[in-house]
């Protein structure tokens, strides 16, 4: 079975390297909904503490902004390197 999917790959090699392109445009594109939806509730969770505090003023800290900016750097990073290797699929 494996001889076979083998020289499967071997005879197409624009699928093979398709796969390699999904692999790598999944993981982005979960990083970068997972930090969207990370900092949507941080700012809805900053709102709360407005409504409830308001003489205090909180503010996210540096850490998590920086963080934030890594990872979406990363998933975009992940996403344009899948298109890349998608488009180079196509020259085969």
């Amino acid at each position: 079975m494996s001889l076979h999917l083998m020289t499967l790959f071997i005879a197409h090699p624009a699928k093979l390297i398709n796969l390699l392109a999904l692999l790598l445009a999944f993981p982005g594109s979960w990083l970068l909904h997972a930090t969207r939806r990370r900092e949507q509730r941080a700012l809805a969770s900053i709102e709360a503490q407005r409504q409830s505090r308001p003489s205090v003023e909180p503010t996210l800290d540096w850490a998590t902004l920086r963080m934030n900016r890594f990872f979406y750097r990363f998933g975009f990073a992940c996403l344009a390197l899948a298109l890349v290797v998608s488009w180079v699929s196509t020259q085969f």
